[in-house]
């Protein structure tokens, strides 16, 4: 069965080639690509994906399974991205997604308030733990905080999950008793 990690890895690794194949297909057609440029595959070596004797058939094996699941579709002799494969693809890219932080802090905090209704508690689960993911701090259920700005991540955020108003971004120049927080973000020394 193999160790947690043996498991993580292997799960990563099958993400990593979902994620360029879909790439591929976003950003030219799959077959496309494979066809004009048989080297091609090469450019997987950014995902971190080294190319081996069996790279075009795993490859494949991944663009039809894409296919069964109805994350692309066949037009003619190409590969297209379906809604659904979008979806998924914003979603690989957004767990990629890292906050760039500035040399000093500019004393303003970031603060997430959603209301996600019951009804949609898987949704309000993959928010939670998407923030865990990038670094944000959990103040009450649904309020949390981030020492920079991130409106580009909220964005993304906003339109993957489809959350629009659910979710509100705010930027607060101070949060009452707010020392636990600065020291959990390291932020004691740039005041």
């Amino acid at each position: 069965m193999g160790t947690i990690e043996e498991r993580y890895r292997k799960r990563k690794s099958k993400n990593d080639i979902r994620k360029a194949v879909l790439t591929a297909v976003k950003i030219g057609g799959f077959l496309t690509l494979a066809m004009v440029a048989p080297n091609s595959l090469q450019y997987l070596k950014s995902f971190g994906i080294t190319p081996g004797k069996r790279q075009k058939e795993i490859m494949a094996r991944s663009r039809d399974r894409l296919v069964k699941d109805g994350l692309l579709k066949y037009d003619g002799k190409f590969v297209k991205l379906t809604d659904k494969g979008q979806t998924v693809l914003e979603s690989l890219e957004l767990k990629d997604w890292k906050i760039d932080k500035p040399k000093k802090w500019d004393g303003k905090w970031r603060m997430l308030i959603f209301d996600i209704p019951e009804t949609r508690k898987s949704l309000r689960d993959k928010v939670r733990h998407t923030l865990l993911h990038i670094g944000f701090l959990r103040i009450q259920d649904s309020v949390w905080i981030y020492p920079y700005d991130c409106e580009d991540f909220v964005t993304l955020l906003k339109a993957d999950f489809k959350i629009g108003k659910d979710l509100l971004y705010l930027i607060v120049d101070s949060i009452e008793y707010d020392k636990s927080y600065k020291k959990y973000f390291n932020l004691l020394l740039d005041n």
